[in-house]
């Protein structure tokens, strides 16, 4: 029999788990479906978070879910493969469960597409990162590198050169044309040297980065490098239930109000599944803004339905 919620959370980090607790504890019975890949799973410690700073996200992860647990809220690793709309929501996973649901909450982030040069991806969220909020703190004043993958890459040279004055600028694919006067200006303001020429590989030593090799053979010691992985929003489900979408420069996300309300009534998302620039601590905000507005929508529906049935005929 398909078994009955108030609402389904698809998505179990740190938006999910946000929105599960806050709906929990509003006594509606409340299903969590995660298919267990965080984005920031690479890293070891996330930091940025008050009270959480430097707890590693595995660890965040277990803790709320331990958390929800306590408010009844149930859980299931699994993966949402198809979601249909009529009244409510009917909620079809990957290990052949089928659920209905009132409202639903989509987080299901995004993954992060790295620039294919050798020693990038092995290395991603040790020594290179893409996110000096995340991370600058800890390799601050070492000798870092920035990958471009698009002029706008100039951006994130920039702002890495707050954490440290010696950064190298590698074009790699991008052509020294392509960047404006103003960014070449910049760039040598904030000391940042522009290295042209392709990046064949990184070279480590001992399992840590010591340089970055171009195709010419030329090596350029380097401990940190930057780069700015491709962002590919998950968001097939909120398509396939006729969501809007806006561009971005980071992808296609959702049109949402201030509380991640889609424009397909009844279905809100949160965290990364709303924009590229998330972090954890506002992923979990997302998830409480969306929880504590569908607890109000729920809570209003019941009580005009409630109105209708008094009503004399």
């Amino acid at each position: 029999m398909t078994e009955n919620y108030a609402v389904v959370v698809i998505g179990g980090g740190a938006a999910g788990l946000s929105a599960g607790l806050v709906l929990g504890r509003a006594r509606h019975r409340t299903l969590v479906i995660d298919a267990g890949e965080p984005r920031n799973a690479p890293a070891a410690h996330m930091q940025g978070y008050l009270s959480r700073d430097g707890m590693p996200p595995a660890e965040f992860l277990a803790a709320g879910r331990e958390e929800i647990a306590r408010y009844g809220v149930d859980l299931v690793r699994d993966r949402v493969v198809a979601v249909e709309k009529d009244k409510d929501f009917t909620v079809v996973s990957a290990g052949g469960r089928s659920v209905r649901a009132r409202r639903l909450v989509v987080a299901t982030g995004l993954k992060d597409e790295l620039p294919a040069v050798p020693g990038v991806a092995e290395r991603f969220g040790r020594d290179v990162l893409h996110c000096p909020f995340c991370h600058g703190w800890e390799v601050r004043d070492r000798p870092f590198g920035v990958l471009a993958t698009s002029p706008a890459s100039v951006h994130q040279a920039l702002m890495v050169s707050q954490w440290s004055k010696d950064v190298r600028f590698f074009l790699h694919t991008v052509a020294e044309e392509e960047l404006s006067d103003e960014d070449l200006r910049r760039l040598a303001a904030a000391g940042v040297d522009v290295v042209p020429g392709e990046v064949a590989e990184l070279v480590t030593e001992d399992d840590r980065l010591t340089g970055v090799r171009l195709v010419d053979g030329s090596t350029h010691p380097r401990s940190v490098l930057f780069t700015a992985p491709r962002a590919v929003p998950q968001t097939g489900l909120l398509e396939r239930l006729g969501a809007e979408l806006h561009e971005t420069p980071f992808g296609a996300y959702p049109v949402v109000d201030a509380t991640g309300l889609t424009t397909v009534p009844g279905v809100w998302a949160a965290g990364n599944a709303i924009g590229f620039s998330e972090q954890v601590v506002h992923a979990a905000s997302g998830g409480y803004r969306a929880a504590s507005a569908i607890v109000g929508d729920l809570l209003m529906a019941d009580l005009d339905a409630a109105v209708r049935r008094q009503s004399p005929a």
